[in-house]
């Protein structure tokens, strides 16, 4: 009976270790630490929460991020950018993984609507993308790459 006892009792710790570490995951700023604590607090409340409060915000956030990476991006190179990254920066329909950084192997790509892949016309502008992005985002170890509106290759760079 000792032995089981103290099974059950392990069991019982590593269970609320484990829900403490759980619930401390939702402080980050992060926005799937923003649903878990949401999720937590709708399941201590018994699922009533006042209408919409906890979870547009979060839904918002998550919603634009994407999006905005383009808007953040074209915002900064009309504000800093040279005259030449300013015309290039308007061809920019979309761009994903700005704000994924670590700084071991980062991975930036942008697309944009040019035409031709590596023969056309979006070469040079290319170039002058990411230098602009390089001035935008820094990372140890960052590769961004630009695409054309049929998603071949266009040119890549470092950040």
């Amino acid at each position: 009976m000792g032995m089981k006892s103290k099974i059950a009792l392990g069991a019982v710790v590593g269970i609320v270790i484990i829900g403490a570490a759980s619930a401390n995951s939702g402080d980050s700023d992060g926005g799937s630490g923003d649903k878990g604590a949401s999720a937590s607090a709708e399941r201590r409340s018994g699922g009533a929460k006042p209408d919409g409060a906890s979870d547009a915000k979060p839904a918002e956030d998550k919603g634009t991020e994407k999006a905005s990476q383009a808007e953040r991006f074209k915002a900064f190179v009309q504000k800093n950018g040279t005259p030449q990254e300013k015309d290039a920066v308007a061809h920019v329909t979309k761009v994903q993984g700005a704000d994924e950084q670590n700084d071991i192997l980062d991975a930036a790509d942008i697309y944009t609507d040019f035409t031709g892949g590596l023969m056309g016309e979006g070469t040079a502008p290319a170039k002058l993308l990411t230098s602009a992005f390089a001035d935008w985002k820094q990372s140890d170890n960052g590769l961004v790459t630009v695409y054309d509106a049929d998603g071949e290759l266009l040119g890549t760079g470092n950040f």
